[in-house]
């Protein structure tokens, strides 16, 4: 891999109308690079906005991580502390939080937002500043085609590959039992269009064809428009490519009121809010509807019971997977800076392209790009349990299958 060059000069502020949320306090008032006094890991979250109770989680999961990190003594013998900006689902809010976390905050070290759309611009502060981004969610094909040095992604897998198990699962039923027909709605996000795209692709390749795919705007409340037209469609197969609980549950009681119930229904990222969604909904509603994820709480990977047990006694409640990505993010840059031993930008993102960092995830490796070569996890809610239903071979339950939807049609 090439050398890389430093930073000349940091970008300038363009504005600081953010709140701040400092999440942890440490000892001295250390800044920048200094040798001494804490260490400083600056970050963005839309913590308001519509996707506010999907990063909520992965603020809590950084939490964890930081009160465990810090409890084993921190980075480089220092104590580590957190500074969090709120986007509110904003690109430009975004660009503006990761300037400011750069060149005001002096940020020794970044982790990533939460989704695609943030992503996107936010890594490409981080890559022209020359800082390591090390990002917990956002998948799109997009953000890894770029050629940065700099952008590691903390799943198994990106959103190419998210189709992957699902697909499989309709390969090995009879085909008597595959659906024959599928309505594609989503959100227009640059993570969910590449997830509908190769779902509609490997789908139509099965002869499943589809009958409706549309988009709607990410401020989007009112989904009586869409189910109308799904329902008019009547797919036996309905993939939605959902950002949040906001728009995951926002279509499926609108389906309700259209009294139509597809045989199957898989979400993206929706269904794995396990706090909000059933509530949202109504548990017994989740029933027979898909998802992925990346993580598993039954894996036995080292330190996930841990972490399981650190979440739920600090938030009441078990982790869903946007607090693992979180802090399999924190992860990644700990054992960057562990095995750099400092915080030098250049050394730390060479470290990570050249070794294997274990998580509660699973075993991660990258390439050029950032992307780790893994799989994600098959989730289906059945009987009112979030269950992992493949691949068989991965650390987790496994659980027959039951696909269809629970509300009447």
């Amino acid at each position: 891999m090439p050398g890389f060059g430093r930073s000349g000069r940091h970008t300038a502020l363009l504005s600081a109308t953010a709140a701040v949320l400092l999440v942890a306090t440490a000892c001295g008032s250390g800044s920048g690079s200094s040798s001494s006094g804490a260490i400083k890991i600056g970050a963005s979250l839309p913590l308001s906005g519509p996707v506010a109770d999907a990063s909520k989680p992965a603020y809590e999961g950084y939490k964890v991580w930081l009160d465990q990190l810090n409890k084993n003594g921190g980075l480089l013998g220092r104590e580590v502390e957190l500074k969090v900006l709120d986007d509110g689902f904003d690109q430009n809010t975004v660009v503006t939080n990761y300037n400011r976390l750069i060149s005001q905050e002096r940020s020794d070290l970044l982790l990533g937002t939460f989704s695609s759309r943030l992503n996107l611009p936010a890594s490409a502060v981080a890559e022209r500043n020359k800082m390591l981004y090390v990002e917990p969610s956002g998948g799109a094909e997009e953000i890894f085609s770029r050629g940065y040095d700099y952008l590691f992604f903390a799943q198994p897998s990106t959103s190419l590959d998210l189709p992957e198990q699902f697909v499989q699962y309709i390969k090995s039923l009879p085909a008597d039992q595959r659906p024959k027909t599928a309505a594609y709605p989503t959100q227009d996000d640059p993570n969910t269009d590449v997830t509908i795209n190769e779902f509609r692709k490997e789908l139509t390749e099965l002869g499943v064809k589809t009958v409706y795919s549309e988009k709607y705007a990410p401020d989007t409340v009112n989904f009586d428009p869409i189910a109308s037209a799904v329902a008019r469609a009547k797919p036996d197969l309905v993939i939605h490519g959902a950002v949040a609980a906001n728009d995951g549950a926002g279509l499926v009681k609108a389906l309700q009121k259209q009294q139509f119930s597809p045989k199957m229904m898989f979400q993206t990222n929706a269904p794995s809010l396990i706090g909000s969604y059933p509530k949202a909904i109504g548990a017994k509603n989740t029933e027979g509807i898909f998802t992925s994820a990346a993580w598993s709480p039954n894996a036995d990977y080292k330190g996930n019971a841990e972490f399981v047990k650190a979440y739920t006694q600090a938030y009441g409640s078990a982790p869903g997977d946007d607090a693992a990505n979180a802090y399999t993010a924190g992860q990644v840059l700990e054992a960057a800076v562990k095995g750099v031993g400092s915080l030098d930008q250049d050394k730390l993102a060479d470290w990570l392209h050249s070794h294997t960092v274990q998580t509660i995830v699973g075993p991660l490796k990258w390439d050029s790009r950032g992307v780790p070569d893994g799989d994600m996890l098959l989730a289906q809610w059945q009987s009112g349990k979030f269950e992992f239903v493949a691949p068989a071979a991965q650390k987790t339950v496994d659980k027959a299958v039951n696909p269809k939807p629970g509300w009447s049609s």
